[in-house]
């Protein structure tokens, strides 16, 4: 199935209470208590509601904002971006391109690299570490 065509409550048997609303209802984790903030881990980080592939290690890097920065999406058609005016501030919203799930906001005061800083709810992903091997 789908999963942009998911019911909400397709998505509720699927995800705890806690990733639904975060990820289906654009809700925030509190600061420095996400599970993936301190993962320093070499592997890649993938959409909690469909696995899609989202951010890899070697774009995560420690912004001091209480979530897992990153200043890079894997690639630019993973994310799919939204304006966002709510709570009286201009932001701009992230979102899986392949799902909606919401997972955070872009902000423009990431490194040099990019200068953009992926602000994203440990709980809006799975991290994988596991080598995949393809066969040729």
């Amino acid at each position: 199935m789908n999963n942009k065509i998911k019911s909400d409550s397709q998505w509720k048997e699927q995800l705890s209470a806690e990733q639904y609303r975060v990820c289906r209802e654009q809700g925030t984790e509190a600061p420095f208590s996400g599970q993936l903030l301190h993962n320093r881990e070499t592997g890649d980080y993938r959409c909690t509601c469909c696995n899609a592939l989202l951010f890899n290690s070697d774009s995560k890097y420690d912004s001091g904002c209480g979530w897992p920065s990153f200043d890079a999406p894997i690639n630019k058609d993973a994310i799919k971006y939204v304006e966002d005016h709510s709570h009286g501030m201009q932001r701009i919203e992230i979102r899986c391109a392949n799902c909606e799930s919401h997972l955070g906001h872009v902000f423009s005061d990431g490194p040099q690299s990019t200068g953009e800083r992926y602000c994203v709810n440990s709980i809006s992903l799975k991290f994988n570490n596991e080598k995949i091997c393809k066969q040729g």
